[in-house]
Parts: structure tokens; C-alpha cells; sequence
């Protein structure tokens, strides 16, 4: 029984009223339902907002208010209804501007497959937060669907909207990161951050066979996650480093390592053993994905991808699903970070090979000067204050 039962309990006791199961069951059932009408009211008060900022927009398009009204009509509507409701914020000239832009920004493809896809795949998302909220998604279907609003914007907060209409280049790539906000329920400041680490253009580039060897709920999500480049700029090795040293450096560096591959992933372990046949194997870099619900095998080289690298990820893949892999996880998959890739070569590699794996780079390392091996000045004057000190006491004996 956990605490927080526990502590309501130990309050009803003091009315004197019996306690049993059924009744600790009934006051579970209406905190959650309790709960999930905040979620909804929450939704529901954001998603009317949202839509009438929307129809705003679209009014100024459609009426032509400008050359209707003139240029001032903007600045005009929105002390008219600042005068009206002073205790409403959001009707800022500015504001209005925005509401404009955010309906001419999707205008164009308001009946296109992408945005019915976009509101299909949010719909479906294995998601705990979207769960809850599933029977006000339900409800805020209808009446969005009537005047052109894309049911999903609703779960995305305004502020988030205008950063996304300001800073994506198309409409392609602010869908994506508003699919990405309704999966992850990103903050303003994390949504910024992915923005500017071009998140877009980073993900699901890398070359992998998901698509022929994973289900499709799970190679589309597994493809979403991995990114074609990894930039190790975090890593200072030596100018002759080898896969050791990156490994090392990488291990070091572990939670800023984690951080370049994104989010949901754990790790396990490095040069992680296995036996097999009475043979020792170790897998370079072994993590388990949670939102994937899979180990994930990482081979590191420092050279250009050559053919026979698949091979080895492919045995390491296989181990971890024979002698590792539990029940309940997923198919595990490989990924095989090098200096360098030749599509074709990879793709050639791949055939015949039934495990799901990808192939990705990686740059930026730092290369240690060699300055870095020398005494530093404070170092250096204080051998050069010991080698005086010697000095003396040898002329002393003398």
C-alpha cells in the first residue's frame, strides 16, 4: 500500500468509519478521475484559446482586413478588444500579427495528407500523457474539424507555436516538432533547444534496414531516434587515437555522450562480456532504449565503414538476443558509429543481414595539442626552483 492511501487512511480512521479494500479501491478510482478532469479542463480552456486565436487569423486572411479596413486595422482590433477585456491578456498588436501568420504559415496545406497523417500518428501515440487525455481528444475533434483547425495544435501551447511558425524554414519541419511536443510534452526552453541543435535535419537520417526488419510502429520510431552524425566534440584524444581511446573518452564523458543520442536511452555497460562456446566477447558500448523497449548494441571505429563491420554487429546483436534479451524486450538492434560511410557500400553490406541495424558517423573530436604535453609555466618554474635547490646543496658539500 503506498503512502499516499496510507495517509488517507490514517484521516478517515479519525471519523470513526470502517476501513476495507473496496473502500481504498473507490478513493483511488476518484483521485484519478479527479485528476483526468483537470487534464481535460487543462486541454479544453487551451484548446479553446488556441481556436479562436486561429479563427482570428483566419478572419484577417480571408476578409482582407488590410485593404478592406486599412493598414491600421490590426492595431485597431486589438485596442477594441483590449478596451473590452482588460484583464485578458494575448490581444497585443503583436499578438494579433502572430495569430495571422500562424493561419497563413499551414494555410496552404490545411487539406493536404501530411497534416491528416500528423493528426493520425498523435492520435496513436503510445503515449502516458496522451492516454490520459484520449476522451478530450475525442471531444475537441468535431468541433476543430469544422472551420480548418488541425485537431493536434490543441495540445500545444501558444507560446510554443509562434517559436515554431518563427524559426522552422517549411511546414514539413514544424510538424515534425509539433508531433514532437505532443509526444515528449516539451517545455518553451527544451523546444527551443531542439530547434537550434537543427533536431529536424539530425534525426532519422541514418542508414538503416528497420524498415524491411522491424514492425512498423517500431522501425519508424527507431529510425526517428537515430541520427546520421554524431558530434563527439565533448571528446580531447590524442592525434593517433584508436577505438580503446574513444571508447575511454566516451565512457568519461558518459552523461554528455547520452545526451548527443537523444533521449530514453540507459547504459549498461562497455566492453560488455559474453561467452559463447567457452569464448570470451566483449560488445564495445551496450544500452537498453526505454521508449523502444531494446538493448541496443554500438560499435565504435575510428576508419571509414568497411563491409566486414556489419558482420561483427550482426554476431554481437544476435548474442545479446540469445543470452541477454528477456521475453519482454523488443528485437535487439545494432548501430555502428564510424569516421566515414559509403551509402552504397552500406546498403550492400546489409543484404542477406536479418538483424535491424544502422550505420551513422560521427566528427568534431578534438585533437589534443601537443603543448598539452609539455610543463605548464608553473610546472615548469617549479623544476626549475628544484633543480636550483640541488645545485646548491651539492656546492655545500663540495
Amino acid at each position: 500500500m503506498n503512502k499516499e492511501i496510507s495517509d488517507k487512511i490514517v484521516v478517515v480512521k479519525s471519523h470513526d468509519i470502517n476501513i476495507d479494500k473496496d473502500y481504498v479501491k473507490w478513493i483511488y478510482e476518484l483521485k484519478q478521475r479527479f485528476r483526468n478532469a483537470q487534464i481535460k479542463s487543462a486541454v479544453k480552456v487551451n484548446s479553446e484559446q488556441l481556436l479562436f486565436n486561429w479563427q482570428l487569423g483566419r478572419d484577417l486572411v480571408i476578409r482582407k482586413a488590410e485593404e478592406k479596413w486599412g493598414k491600421g486595422v490590426v492595431e485597431q482590433v486589438s485596442l477594441d478588444l483590449q478596451a473590452e477585456f482588460p484583464e485578458v491578456k494575448g490581444f497585443s498588436t503583436s499578438n494579433l500579427w502572430y495569430m495571422k501568420k500562424w493561419y497563413q504559415f499551414y494555410e496552404p496545406i490545411l487539406k493536404d495528407e501530411k497534416l491528416q497523417q500528423l493528426v493520425g500518428e498523435i492520435v496513436v501515440v503510445e503515449n502516458t500523457r496522451l492516454e490520459q487525455i484520449g476522451t478530450a481528444i475525442a471531444e475537441l475533434q468535431q468541433p476543430v474539424g469544422e472551420i480548418g483547425f488541425p485537431m493536434p495544435f490543441s495540445f500545444v501551447p501558444w507560446g510554443h507555436h509562434i517559436l515554431i511558425i518563427t524559426k522552422c524554414n517549411d511546414v514539413e519541419e514544424a510538424l515534425f516538432y509539433i508531433k514532437l511536443v505532443v509526444d515528449r510534452g516539451l517545455s518553451r526552453n527544451a523546444l527551443d533547444d531542439y530547434i537550434r541543435a537543427d533536431y529536424y535535419n539530425a534525426t532519422g537520417k541514418a542508414i538503416t534496414n528497420f524498415k524491411e526488419k522491424l514492425p512498423v510502429t517500431q522501425g519508424k520510431l527507431a529510425q526517428e531516434l537515430l541520427k546520421n552524425n554524431y558530434d563527439l566534440g565533448f571528446v580531447s584524444l590524442p592525434e593517433e587515437y584508436d577505438e580503446n581511446d574513444l571508447e575511454d573518452m566516451i565512457e568519461q564523458r558518459m552523461t554528455r555522450f547520452l545526451l548527443e543520442l537523444g533521449e530514453g536511452w540507459a547504459f549498461v555497460g562497455r566492453q560488455k562480456e559474453i561467452i559463447i562456446s567457452g569464448k570470451t566477447r566483449k560488445i564495445d558500448l551496450l544500452f537498453y532504449h526505454i521508449y523502444l523497449r531494446c538493448y541496443v548494441v554500438i560499435e565504435l571505429k575510428v576508419k571509414p565503414f568497411d563491409p566486414e563491420f556489419a558482420g561483427k554487429l550482426n554476431f554481437y546483436v544476435n548474442a545479446v538476443n540469445e543470452f541477454i534479451k528477456k521475453d519482454s524486450d523488443n528485437p535487439t538492434i545494432g548501430l555502428l558509429i564510424c569516421k566515414d560511410m559509403d551509402r552504397m557500400e552500406v546498403q550492400l553490406a546489409f543484404q542477406g543481414i536479418t538483424t535491424p541495424m544502422g550505420v551513422a558517423t560521427y566528427d568534431n573530436v578534438k585533437i589534443k595539442e601537443i603543448q598539452e604535453y609539455f610543463p605548464t609555466t608553473k610546472q615548469f618554474q617549479q623544476q626549475i626552483a628544484l633543480a636550483e635547490e640541488e645545485y646548491k646543496l651539492k656546492r655545500e658539500k663540495k
